[in-house]
């Protein structure tokens, strides 16, 4: 058969089919219902052995649009006289046969809810899943769990000052002028990836020199410093003092809510000592301070073990 493409003017004068508009419409169009798992259920038991299927839910499957309607649906649940429990699934179905797709019960014959049917050859169904119903034997009534496949959100380019003020569950920002990739939670923007690139953190303050640099890494949402070696280079440090060491987090590696903590060698033979980073809700982010610790003489050095945080 010779190659073809639509719609075109060399095909059928760009008129196509109910499975042609399927061919070019499935691979662009998210199969599932319109919204999240936060809303309402579409499905929830209704009186004696039926469903509702909840008014105004709007839906995809293979291309085609589908809409619940503007009232309640109610689908019958066949009677159990197994024995046993059944499980019937509740699912949107594309008949090919009618080119519709229709909220329906696919009936089961045991305690384990039936498989989906997912044909994509040119006749048959397709479906998707909308919740499960477990009817006891002998029952009266139905219990529904919901099994709802949602559409999934966009994938978008944008920065870090301009990501969609509105977004949906499930949404991925991808920041151009940071490398850094986010997801939408439904809450806030998750940090996903991150450009992996070594940042080196050094900081001058009084009273320390660096002897080692300290390097911050950061990549899919965790932060991972490893930290140099200091050296004090004037003034005995007393035990009872907290010191500021010569190394600052940037604001946007900060650990978000709580202070993360480090063990530290200190030189000669003294026991180590502690190292806090603080956090983005003290009123010293990004700093790092040696708060535990030995006097320490001028010429002695502090190297701390390496830590890993989460970041936003």
């Amino acid at each position: 058969m010779a190659q073809d493409s639509w719609p075109s003017p060399a095909h059928n004068s760009r008129a196509i089919t109910d499975l042609e508009y399927e061919k070019l419409a499935a691979r662009f169009s998210d199969d599932g219902v319109y919204g999240s798992p936060s809303d309402t259920a579409v499905v929830s038991p209704g009186t004696g052995l039926s469903v509702n299927i909840r008014a105004d839910v709007y839906a995809s499957l293979r291309g085609h649009s589908w809409y619940s309607g503007s009232s309640t649906a109610t689908l019958s649940i066949a009677a159990n006289a197994t024995g046993q429990t059944r499980k019937d699934r509740i699912v949107l179905r594309l008949d090919r046969a009618t080119w519709t797709v229709r909220a329906v019960v696919r009936q089961g014959t045991s305690s384990t809810a039936p498989d989906l049917v997912q044909q994509t050859t040119d006749t048959g169904v397709y479906e998707i899943p909308l919740a499960v119903v477990t009817v006891l034997a002998g029952a009266s009534a139905v219990t529904v769990t919901r099994s709802e496949l949602y559409a999934g959100a966009r994938v978008r380019p944008c920065t870090s000052s301009t990501r969609n003020p509105s977004p949906i569950p499930g949404e991925v920002a991808v920041e151009t002028d940071t490398g850094r990739v986010r997801v939408w939670n439904g809450a806030a923007w998750v940090l996903i990836y991150d450009n992996p690139a070594e940042i080196v953190v050094d900081a001058k303050v009084s009273n320390w020199t660096v002897g080692v640099s300290s390097v911050l890494e950061v990549q899919s949402g965790t932060a991972h410093l490893r930290f140099g070696t200091f050296q004090r280079t004037s003034s005995t440090l007393t035990a009872a003092a907290d010191s500021r060491l010569p190394i600052l987090i940037p604001a946007a590696y900060v650990p978000p809510k709580r202070d993360q903590f480090a063990l530290a060698y200190c030189t000669r033979t003294q026991p180590g000592g502690r190292i806090t980073v603080f956090s983005a809700v003290t009123g010293i982010p990004g700093q790092v301070l040696l708060t535990q610790h030995p006097s320490l003489s001028v010429g002695e050095y502090v190297m701390p073990a390496n830590i890993s945080w989460a970041v936003s």
